[in-house]
């Protein structure tokens, strides 16, 4: 029997264009767009999202012990934090409108979630045995991507003081784990090709974090907002350097990267010019708007075309070859394993 694998970054595709939701819903928060495209993204990332779970939750009935083996495995591990943190996203985004009660509740059970999945993954990594060279931009997500979202989605429910604990939780991970990925980013071998999308997600903390901030804060730029704004403004230029190696990549999976992390900066700016932070016309905003609207979209008509072609996910692999990706992955300096295809078709 064959078993098609399904990559634990399958689950990017839902993120990425909830992260989009969030930006027209800023967006028309701001009168530069009518709610509905934000309503409409809702729906598709929660479709999307749900498509997800079904096909990966079918995987690991096919293949028993692959929910563990996904857990642990240290380079597609940290992926499989957007299963629970994707919804908590869409319930504040989507449910909010239509009972703030409901998305409350929604909300508070996935924040809860969310801390227990980053905590199992801290104490497991704080058991020993993680290589330097296998952290990757991946690793924000269970706990820096974690806390800020949930900061943010419980400020939009009205949990303000469970906001600002998500937020401290989300800025001392992004501290602690940070510097970390940066010291393994700068003095030691590049990443991989198939982890290498994973470098645009160092936009994202300050960006998320801002727009936490700036949700707890009633949109008041101030000391701590302009200083978020500083790091990320630096984040995105060291992004200039690494557009070659972008530009030499084959799309997969792991392009959606990409999504979320500029649609969260997008999300920022757009805030900063609600609040007179940043002295422009709206001229700015419409095309912060239009730039993330197409990269999204151009990703997602990528991703379709794949689809069509039968080639988003890996290839079906017999028992032998199914059994062999419980093996750990090779350090990204060495020839990679039949695991690290993973994150990519």
């Amino acid at each position: 029997m064959t078993i098609t694998r399904v990559p634990a970054n399958l689950f990017g595709i839902g993120f990425g264009l909830a992260g989009l939701a969030t930006t027209w819903q800023v967006a028309a928060g701001s009168d530069l767009a009518p709610t509905w495209p934000s309503t409409v993204l809702v729906v598709v990332a929660a479709l999307v999202w749900l498509s997800s779970l079904t096909r990966y939750l079918q995987y690991c009935l096919r293949s028993p012990g692959a929910l563990g083996r996904d857990l642990h495995d240290m380079t597609t591990g940290p992926f499989l934090s957007l299963a629970l943190i994707t919804p908590m996203l869409l319930a504040a985004d989507g449910v909010t409108p239509l009972s703030r009660t409901v998305a409350r509740v929604l909300v508070d059970v996935l924040v809860v979630l969310v801390v227990l999945l980053g905590g199992w993954f801290t104490g497991t990594w704080m058991r020993g045995g993680t290589e330097l060279d296998r952290l990757h931009p991946g690793y924000f997500l269970p706990t820096v991507a974690g806390g800020l979202v949930a900061s943010a989605s419980a400020s939009d429910v009205d949990q303000a003081r469970l906001a600002e604990a998500m937020l401290g939780l989300g800025m001392v991970c992004w501290a602690i784990v940070g510097s970390m990925i940066l010291g393994r980013l700068v003095f030691r071998p590049p990443l991989p090709d198939a982890l290498v999308p994973t470098l645009a997600i160092e936009v994202a903390p300050a960006a998320v974090a801002s727009v936490a901030y700036l949700s707890i804060n009633d949109g008041r730029v101030d000391l701590f907002a302009a200083g978020l704004a500083g790091y990320g403004l630096l984040m995105i230029a060291a992004q200039g350097p690494l557009l070659a190696r972008y530009l030499r990549l084959t799309f997969s999976l792991g392009t959606w990267a990409f999504t979320f992390s500029w649609a969260a900066v997008a999300s920022a700016l757009l805030l900063w010019i609600r609040s007179g932070g940043v002295a422009v016309d709206r001229v700015l905003g419409y095309l912060v708007l239009a730039a993330i609207t197409a990269l999204v979209g151009g990703i997602a008509g990528r991703t379709l075309m794949a689809l069509g072609r039968g080639a988003l996910l890996p290839a079906a692999a017999g028992p032998a070859t199914a059994t062999a990706t419980a093996a750990p992955v090779p350090a990204p300096t060495a020839v990679p394993d039949d695991r690290t295809p993973a994150l990519t078709p």
